[in-house]
Formats: structure tokens, sequence, C-alpha cells
């Protein structure tokens, strides 16, 4: 197996002294795992970073074993990781992402979303910029994933937001977060949904 593509880094664990276990969305391919070597030293720890985007280069000798993968990165959205808000944003989308995602099955629609959130996210002046589209991504997600279309496509969120409804948004992503925890992260609610739940939190404070 041999894979070259544009990616993002959705997660990146220990694995052994120095090498690091990703989880990498692609576009064709889904979500991959893969190990890379040397992903805790000095050179690729700040490229290792959920949310970054880079070109990856995976082998692996047969297609069941877990591909090596050489990464380049693209674009890095560390520095966004100061600002609380941003940071819990990115943290919650790429580990719910990582661990809601089947491997290898290929979801375009949900990475050009991703994409185009942690943009938003990055650049947008204020989280009334980008709350909308990370609802948007939540409801995708829950979509692409066989659940329906009744939790509607998130754009309701802009209409709140132009109205000046901030707690109509808040209220919509209360009634997201149910729907993820119930359908996608059942049996890992405890590990992920912490990190929803810190963003809600920061969200919170900007009704006050």
């Amino acid at each position: 197996m041999h894979i070259r593509a544009p990616a993002i880094l959705c997660s990146a664990r220990p694995h052994g002294e120095v090498g690091v276990i990703a989880r990498l969305m692609t576009a064709d391919h889904g979500m991959v795992a893969a190990y890379v070597a040397g992903g805790r030293g000095r050179e690729l720890r700040p490229v290792l970073i959920p949310g970054n985007a880079m070109a990856v280069d995976l082998r692996a000798r047969i297609p069941s074993q877990m591909p090596a993968a050489k990464v380049e990165l693209t674009i890095s959205r560390a520095p966004f990781l100061t600002e609380p808000l941003p940071a819990a944003a990115i943290g919650w989308v790429t580990a719910l992402s990582a661990c809601s995602l089947p491997e290898r099955q290929a979801y375009p629609a949900l990475y050009d979303a991703l994409g185009a959130l942690l943009d938003a996210v990055c650049h947008a002046p204020s989280a009334r910029g980008w709350a909308p589209a990370l609802l948007a991504y939540e409801a995708l997600l829950l979509r692409e994933l066989g659940y329906g279309e009744r939790f509607g496509a998130g754009t309701d969120g802009q209409r709140m937001l132009d109205g000046g409804a901030w707690e109509a948004v808040l209220a919509r992503f209360d009634a997201l977060g149910l729907a993820l925890s119930r359908y996608l992260l059942a049996d890992r609610r405890g590990d992920v949904m912490g990190a929803r739940e810190i963003l809600r939190q920061r969200l919170g404070r900007m009704a006050a």
C-alpha cells in the first residue's frame, strides 16, 4: 500500500520511546491510523499537533498492516492554541473526528467541512463567526454516519446569530451534544465529551 495525500491530523498518541500513532483524516481514504517514527522528537513534535494540515506519505507492505507515515506540515494551527476558545474548539472537533469515524472509509464532505471549520476557528474575529460552522459539522457528522436528517443541517445556528440570539445557539449546541453522546460516543463519553464540556463552558461565558 502506498498513499500520498493531504490530511488533517486528528490525534497523536505516544507509542514506544519516540514514536507516535497518528490518526489522519484524508478525503479519499478516510481516517487512517499510521505510525510516525520519531514523532515525539524535536523536529516532528510541533508538526504532530491535532488540527494541523499536512501532506502524508503512507506505506505498508500489505493492506491490513498499519502503515508507516512520513509527514510534511502544510498549515500550522498551533499558534491559535494559545487562545482559550479556539484551543477548546480545535481540541473538541479533532477528538470527535478521531474517535467516531471508522477506519479507511472515505467521507470527503466531512474532510472538506472539517478543514473549513478549522480555518474559521482560526481566522474568525470571535466565536460568533465559527459557532454555526461547528454546529453544521456536528450535524453533518451525525448524518454521514447514518443517523438521518433529523438533526438538521446546522445552518439555523447562523440564522439565530443573525437575530442576535446567542442563547439559542447554545441551546442547539446542547441538543447536538446529547445526540453525539448517545449515538456516536456512547462507549467513550467520559473520554471525549469532557473536551466538549470545556468548550461549552467557554462559549457560555459569552452570554453573560
